[in-house]
């Protein structure tokens, strides 16, 4: 496996260890419309995809249409708990840091909330301006429109770039993308093994969980497919 031109960074989970706070949000507006949702239903539905597909799923599946009051309050509500409680995934900024290779954002949150998530963890300043959101493709994930733009963008061939991704809909996105996908499990969201398990059943190139490994897994030559 060569060294790669360009590393797909996802945002949620992958750089910011958010996903706790999103879910317990989406939650508690989903909780009240009168809808009972679990959990672990929703990390299972909702991981990695963006607002749109998710309110989507909510109405068809689920008999809840999300009105603009109900996104706004959520809205308001997010921002307001990651400004107190956002941290950066353990290890993401040294990695950034020692990282040789170009490297960009691509995820399924709007442009603001990517931007705000970089800001508050320190971390905007060792990624922007390569920043993709999946309001600038017409299909979010598992689709692989905004992979595909990432690397038109930063002009490197899919066959060369490595996604770092932590959902089942990133992983299936990059891999109809025709990139390599490192599953990382190291965020709060992924304890307990039902994640990981679900990630390793789509075949990613790698599985870990220390982002300080991150930079040694891009140079490794080896091929067969590492679980940690």
């Amino acid at each position: 496996m060569a060294k790669p031109a360009l590393v797909i960074f996802d945002c949620d989970g992958v750089l910011v260890d958010s996903e706790p706070i999103s879910i317990a949000v989406l939650l508690d507006m989903i909780a009240k419309s009168g809808t009972t949702l679990s959990e672990d239903d929703a990390y299972d539905r909702f991981l990695g995809r963006s607002m749109t597909t998710i309110s989507k799923i909510l109405h068809e599946d689920y008999g809840f249409a999300a009105s603009d009051a109900d996104l706004d309050e959520m809205r308001a509500n997010l921002f307001a708990r990651f400004k107190r409680d956002l941290k950066p995934i353990p290890g993401i900024a040294d990695t950034l840091r020692v990282l040789d290779i170009p490297r960009c954002v691509a995820s399924s949150s709007q442009p603001d909330r990517i931007r705000l998530s970089l800001q508050l963890t320190g971390l905007i300043d060792l990624l922007d301006p390569h920043i993709f959101s999946a309001t600038m493709v017409k299909h979010g994930k598992p689709a692989p429109d905004l992979f595909l733009l990432a690397a038109r963008t930063m002009k490197a061939d899919p066959e060369d770039c490595v996604v770092v991704e932590d959902s089942p809909a990133g992983i299936e996105a990059a891999k109809s993308a025709g990139m390599r996908v490192f599953a990382f499990t190291g965020g709060t969201h992924s304890r307990g093994g039902r994640l990981e398990a679900a990630l390793a059943s789509l075949g990613p190139d790698r599985i870990f969980n220390d982002m300080l490994q991150l930079p040694g897994l891009l140079a490794s030559q080896e091929a067969t497919p590492k679980v940690r």
